[in-house]
């Protein structure tokens, strides 16, 4: 009688513990990471890159990505198998997304694979706060917000093919967005150091830019080519 007495409790405290391992699960981040990436460092390199089959894209920032991020410098991915990339479910926004996020990867491809990819190890972490249009309206509508190239441009940063100081660079984007941005740098074709991505930072319920609680590894030199593309 007194196992059988204790087995209700036993099943809430069980019921109660699954609870809080999927609200964990489900809430696995703290911020994001709000990535845009330069079309001419992509493609000026050994690698190469290739055209979307809409065409090329324009001289400007694409989107890379958003994603979640811990305060401690790791991250989730591949969060949800059971929920796939489901291009129906962004229809609404392809061709905003062919421009605004453009694949640059060989063979020529209209996107999709790109995207895909995003949501499946990026996306499916964030399901806590963005179902999967919600995922790409919400990247899209940060792009809109923080024009990367204007706020060069106004600082006479132009994509010339000349140097910048990393410095000018970072002053360039926080007097734009008001927060410090974190710049990743890749080689050209000759083993040049040139702007590649830039990173701000979203809260959690991505809803606003945040200052960034932890940036990436890695560094620039001091003085950075921007290509034209």
């Amino acid at each position: 009688m007194k196992m059988h007495s204790n087995t209700p409790l036993l099943l809430i405290k069980l019921v109660a513990l699954y609870s809080l391992l999927t609200l964990s699960a489900a809430q696995d981040f703290d911020f994001f990471y709000f990535v845009q990436q330069w079309p001419g460092s992509y493609c000026d390199t050994k690698q190469g890159c290739c055209y979307p089959s809409t065409g090329k894209p324009a001289s400007d920032f694409g989107i890379h990505g958003l994603w979640p991020n811990r305060n401690d410098g790791s991250y989730p991915s591949n969060c949800d198998s059971s929920n796939p990339f489901d291009a129906s479910k962004i229809s609404d926004l392809t061709s905003h997304m062919q421009s605004e996020w453009p694949t640059l990867s060989c063979p020529s491809n209209n996107g999709l694979t790109f995207w895909g990819h995003e949501w499946d190890k990026h996306g499916t972490c964030s399901e806590s706060v963005l179902n999967q249009h919600d995922y790409f309206a919400t990247t899209l509508s940060f792009k809109n917000e923080l024009n990367l190239l204007q706020a060069l441009s106004s600082a006479g940063i132009q994509p010339n093919g000349k140097k910048y100081s990393l410095s000018s660079i970072k002053t360039a984007i926080k007097q734009a967005s008001g927060y410090t941005s974190w710049i990743e740098c890749n080689n050209d074709s000759s083993g040049n150091s040139q702007l590649y991505q830039i990173y701000v930072c979203v809260d959690s319920s991505a809803s606003r830019f945040i200052e960034c609680p932890v940036f990436p590894k890695g560094s620039c030199g001091s003085s950075i080519e921007f290509p034209s593309f």
